[in-house]
């Protein structure tokens, strides 16, 4: 069924069992229309068929679908406990002094006040200052506005996850 040209992983990924594709897809992201488009398209050929498909499925979320795709991740500063991929993706804020962190406690609750869901931005190679300066300056966004940053931000993160995903060997 797939090719020689496959990578491992991503063949790998197109012939697990549907549950535990649907599994391995809610690792990257809650959404659950997502993970649906995304199960429902395999098998991928190329990793790049796989990234457009998850762009693709990103764009068409609802209100609702983008709440449950945020609703999987914590606050920025505060990785979920025993995560390794949350502690991955934050690291640029674990280092990061005590005030710093305490000044992003506070952001993200003013964000969260506003906008009613965690500030999110796809932390991967930032630091703990250039996410302090995403939130200061998003807070200001009219909600819509903010929801397709937001929308924008899930697709990345997805991308990197997906990656991790299809690009194991082992």
């Amino acid at each position: 069924m797939t090719s020689t040209s496959t990578p491992p992983g991503l063949a790998r990924f197109n012939d697990l069992e549907e549950h535990a594709a649907l599994a391995a897809l809610h690792e990257a992201c809650a959404s659950t229309a997502w993970a649906r488009r995304l199960l429902a398209a395999r098998p991928y050929a190329t990793p790049e068929d796989l990234y457009a498909a998850s762009d693709a499925a990103m764009a068409e979320l609802s209100t609702a679908d983008l709440e449950e795709a945020m609703a999987g991740h914590p606050p920025i500063g505060r990785p979920k406990p025993g995560d390794p991929t949350s502690a991955r993706e934050q690291a640029g804020m674990a280092g990061a002094a005590e005030g710093l962190k305490a000044e992003m406690l506070e952001l993200n609750l003013a964000y969260q006040e506003k906008f009613g869901h965690v500030f999110l931005i796809c932390a991967t190679g930032r630091t703990g200052e250039q996410m302090r300066d995403a939130v200061k300056e998003r807070i200001g966004n009219a909600p819509e506005q903010e929801r397709e940053i937001v929308r924008t931000e899930l697709g990345k993160i997805n991308r990197i996850r997906l990656a991790r995903l299809v690009e194991e060997d082992a």
